[in-house]
């Protein structure tokens, strides 16, 4: 499985989240970099605001119908104004914002989880009506093995450890790209 952003695919996805925010800001028409035919495939995307460090907005979306750079528009306003832990975002704070953007590959249904490697993959499981989702760094950071990874999965889905052993459970399995502007 194998998912890439050039340098340029992820510098016009941040000034597109930028332009998004922005333009709302200033009351004025956006006016969008053109996106390549990487940013126009159907991803989930998270983007993240920070302010001195500080979390200042986070809104993603973990699957997407539309194609990536209109999924990142969204989100980049939706964290700008509509996180609900935040009031909306100021112009004279705007400035001084900096922007994480974390790219969701397509996810791609396995059936033999030995081709889950741990800190590479997110993991998705599905059964019945309930799901749960770990990123990618989530194992690594938890110093779990890929058993482990795939039982915490199921419990964040409300499933039994176990759960993603039987025949009726779904995994599936992710990147995540994240990159964000230097300031």
């Amino acid at each position: 499985m194998t998912f890439t952003l050039t340098d340029l695919d992820k510098r016009t996805l941040l000034q597109t989240a930028r332009e998004a925010i922005g333009s709302r800001l200033s009351c004025r028409q956006p006016c969008y970099p053109a996106a390549s035919t990487a940013l126009r495939v159907p991803c989930g995307a998270f983007v993240t605001l920070k302010e001195n460090d500080e979390l200042r907005g986070c809104i993603g979306h973990i699957t997407a119908a539309d194609p990536l750079v209109e999924t990142v528009k969204e989100v980049a306003r939706s964290s700008a104004f509509e996180d609900p832990r935040f009031p909306p975002l100021s112009p004279f704070e705007w400035p001084s914002v900096r922007i994480e953007i974390s790219v969701l590959s397509p996810f791609v249904t396995v059936k033999d989880t030995s081709c889950i490697q741990v800190g590479v993959h997110g993991i998705i499981i599905h059964r019945g009506m309930r799901s749960g989702l770990l990123l990618p760094q989530v194992a690594t950071e938890q110093g779990w093995d890929r058993d482990a990874f795939l039982a915490h999965t199921c419990l964040k889905a409300g499933l039994p450890r176990d759960a993603w052993k039987t025949d009726d459970a779904r995994i599936e399995i992710f990147t995540a790209i994240v990159f964000g502007e230097q300031r």
